[in-house]
């Protein structure tokens, strides 16, 4: 049997390290989601979450998949970059949680009395949604570490398809909502 070569073993760390990272996510977003329910929080589109949590957990079962199963070569040329922008959609979606504070979560939760947050990236008004920019980054990025670009296609366009289709249009009825009694938050 042929030795695994060392660049598999490394990216298989990293997958299992980011599905670490997603589960203290979801740590943080129950706790975000208790705090905004305790507040009267109203939530919309509960039917989504099974769909995204698929989503992201086949995400990164598919990239170990198509590497392991498919022999997916590391090519430094476009695994390095692919790496960096990686580490930084983790940094950006941290600076997110970290701006949002306890209003974070992964479901669309909107607290009646509370302004809509308006510093870190959410300044720019243009970048209405940054964590679902860095999501897609990320769903490029962390694949293509490894050239698992199968799997950064699929992602993408199921990603596309849920974000564009479900989760903003969601969101956006939810914060229009809020506006229009004078509250609301982002996600």
């Amino acid at each position: 049997m042929p030795a695994v070569p060392i660049s598999v073993v490394l990216f298989t760390v990293l997958v299992l390290v980011t599905g670490l990272e997603r589960i203290v996510e979801m740590v943080i977003s129950t706790r975000n989601a208790r705090w905004a329910l305790e507040r009267g929080g109203v939530e919309s589109n509960k039917r989504q979450m099974p769909w995204m949590i698929t989503l992201h957990v086949g995400m990164l079962l598919a990239a170990l998949v198509e590497v392991w199963v498919l022999g997916r070569p590391f090519l430094p040329w476009l695994g390095w970059p692919m790496l960096v922008l990686t580490l930084a959609s983790q940094a950006a979606r941290y600076w997110i949680i970290g701006t949002l504070g306890p209003r974070w979560n992964t479901r669309v939760i909107v607290v009646p009395g509370l302004p809509l947050v308006s510093r870190g990236p959410y300044r720019w008004a243009s970048l209405r949604h940054p964590n679902y920019v860095v999501v897609a980054i990320e769903g490029i990025a962390l694949p293509l570490v490894h050239t698992a670009w199968i799997t950064a296609l699929v992602f993408t366009a199921l990603n596309a398809v849920l974000l564009l289709g479900f989760r903003i249009p969601a969101e956006e009825r939810a914060l229009a909502d809020a506006a229009a009694i004078g509250t609301g938050t982002r996600t």
